[in-house]
């Protein structure tokens, strides 16, 4: 495989696992509410706001300009 091919490829992966990782904080809140019968600790909610924020930073430095921040800006 070509440096730039790779390049390209790692690229791929961390957006990719960011869309992943920003949808399973989401997936666990949803849970976490169902089961609670009432939202999240506000601490919980807090740290997984951050934690979206990071796994975005890091999608947009290698795929800037997707959807993904537009889509985290929807969820609730």
């Amino acid at each position: 495989m070509q440096e730039e091919e790779t390049k390209e490829m790692l690229a791929d992966l961390i957006w990719l696992n960011a869309v992943i990782a920003t949808e399973l904080i989401q997936i666990t809140e949803n849970s976490s509410a169902i089961l609670r019968k009432s939202p999240p600790p506000a601490s919980c909610l807090a740290e997984h706001q951050a934690l979206r924020s990071t796994a975005l930073a890091m999608a947009e430095k290698y795929r800037p300009g997707t959807m993904l921040a537009q889509h985290l800006g929807k969820h609730q």
